[in-house]
């Protein structure tokens, strides 16, 4: 089964988005990965063999953007690697984000000891 998943990671946290991608690209190449704008950017050079579709970066509305896909059903998981210790601008949208997983019961991993849980309990497949 194809699923859709988002991928989102802060700065300080694209480095370790782009080594759970390539640990499990076997798996997520199997699904459709939207992810904000750079983070998208950094996911594909670390697993080229996965088609990333981009929305625009998180401060400039990704993160909302993925959002509303969430809300309008059409993301299965969203894999957010947040940084708990940098002060981001665009908290509010943050938030929201995390709001609208929550809100719509989809599951959400935010890091990736977790993100590794979803793929060993095969939600993401085997």
């Amino acid at each position: 089964m194809s699923l859709t998943l988002a991928l989102v990671a802060h700065d300080q946290k694209k480095a370790d988005m782009a080594d759970w991608v390539a640990r499990n690209h076997q798996v997520l190449r199997r699904h459709t990965i939207i992810s904000t704008a750079t983070t998208g950017r950094i996911v594909a050079e670390a697993a080229a063999d996965i088609k990333i579709q981009t929305v625009k970066s998180g401060p400039w509305g990704g993160d909302q953007q993925i959002g509303a896909m969430i809300a309008e059903g059409r993301i299965d998981a969203l894999i957010f690697f947040p940084d708990p210790l940098t002060p981001m601008p665009h908290d509010v949208d943050v938030k929201a984000l995390l709001r609208l997983a929550l809100v719509y019961d989809i599951p959400c991993a935010c890091n990736p000891s977790t993100a590794d849980l979803l793929v060993k309990a095969g939600l993401l497949g085997n």
